[in-house]
């Protein structure tokens, strides 16, 4: 038996057995590169589930880190440390948006969110206004209020009851939206982009008709962009390709490179949120924050949105090169570096082989196998990952 194997089955004895995790042990990374045990080396293109933003090593995030933890790692919100105050002031330059409260994951952004929203109609008297509209095949997180809004029964079913007064309506279908707009609605909550649900865009005209439906009714338009947000699509924020803004922002995953880290931004007319409703105790704490404003340096210092931008066009061309090639690949989307290919049956063998091969892909909403590479991938990777598909697929 390897050591790999000794670890594998050792991990198989004490972890809950809720993910069926693929059996390699990853030891080390560099670049985009990953390292596992035995020393193979795969080409990432998933980067942690859109994580790790700026691949592995990066000596301007990690000098941040190392500096930062000789310092102080926790304090507590009950005072103000100058990394906290240096990433809310960053994230809120970069999505417009006013105010910003740090959370540990996109769920907790997503309840946050949620929370504000009831809170903004409670504020101003309006204590019946609690119901939600989502979108069927969305996904929020895992804790009770992100599950209830999350758009796929096999999620919810096991779980319940949760947070009722939730309706969902299909994605894209502004009608089926604006369908459940009453006197009692709350709050608007959908992904730019839906990574989970098979890499699907909202329409121009789906954006900007539920933006207008949400100011003619006072309704909160919360945005989830805890995957396809900071900088994936080639903009900071996903939405901003649509001359749109909504009125809360949930953000997670890339905005600290692997450090667990979320937050919830808002406009300040629904700031609602006053001492004692709501609060975390990890959350933005001096660590965390530090990586945040680690990753927005290196966005600015390192022009990585004007890569995303190059090679976001660049592996799309190559997955259409792909397409064209194998009838297997029915369809293809997606925005920027976070792209999919749907399969005409499950991607699963596709996958394994894929690893064995020295490439790192999953998949998402059935038979789609999703891209999220670092966004520091150059073209020469992205034609070695094309160049290794291409030959699984033959």
């Amino acid at each position: 038996m390897s050591e790999m194997n000794d670890i594998i089955n050792e991990g198989e004895k004490y972890l809950l057995h809720a993910y069926n995790r693929f059996p390699i042990v990853f030891d080390r990374g560099e670049g985009v590169w990953l390292y596992d045990k035995e020393g193979k080396k795969y080409l990432d293109f998933f980067g942690g589930i859109a994580v790790s933003c700026l691949g592995y090593g990066n000596s301007t995030y990690t000098s941040a880190l190392h500096e930062q933890i000789d310092k102080l790692t926790h304090i507590s919100n009950l005072f103000y440390t100058e990394p906290l105050v240096g990433a809310a002031k960053g994230l809120c330059d970069a999505s417009g948006m006013d105010r910003v409260f740090f959370t540990n994951s996109g769920a907790e952004a997503n309840e946050g969110a949620i929370k504000m929203a009831r809170k903004y109609h409670y504020a101003k008297g309006n204590r019946d206004r609690t119901e939600i509209i989502a979108i069927e095949h969305s996904f929020h997180g895992r804790t009770m209020g992100a599950v209830a809004v999350t758009g796929n029964k096999s999620y919810r079913e096991p779980f319940g009851p949760l947070i009722g007064e939730v309706h969902f309506a299909a994605y894209n279908d502004l009608a089926g939206v604006e369908k459940y707009v009453n006197e009692k609605t709350c709050a608007v909550i959908f992904e730019t982009l839906q990574g989970e649900g098979g890499i699907y865009t909202a329409d121009d005209a789906f954006m900007k008709g539920v933006r207008k439906l949400c100011d003619d009714n006072d309704v909160i338009m919360i945005l989830d962009e805890v995957q396809c947000g900071f900088g994936r699509t080639g903009k900071m924020f996903a939405y901003q390709h649509y001359g749109v803004m909504p009125d809360i922002v949930t953000m997670a995953k890339g905005i600290g490179n692997g450090v667990p880290v979320g937050a919830f931004a808002c406009r300040e007319h629904v700031a609602a949120l006053v001492p004692g409703d709501h609060g975390t105790t990890y959350g933005g704490n001096p660590f965390v924050t530090a990586a945040v404003n680690a990753v927005l340096k290196v966005f600015d210092e390192e022009n990585i949105l004007e890569n995303v931008r190059k090679a976001g066009k660049y592996m799309y061309d190559k997955l259409e090169w792909l397409m064209a090639r194998h009838a297997c690949i029915t369809a293809h989307r997606g925005m920027g570096l976070m792209q999919g290919i749907e399969l005409s049956s499950a991607p699963g063998p596709v996958i394994k082989k894929a690893h064995e091969n020295g490439l790192i892909i999953i998949s998402a909403g059935g038979n789609v196998i999703r891209f999220l590479p670092p966004l520091v991938i150059t073209e020469t990777e992205i034609d070695r990952m094309a160049e290794i598909l291409d030959k699984i697929l033959d």
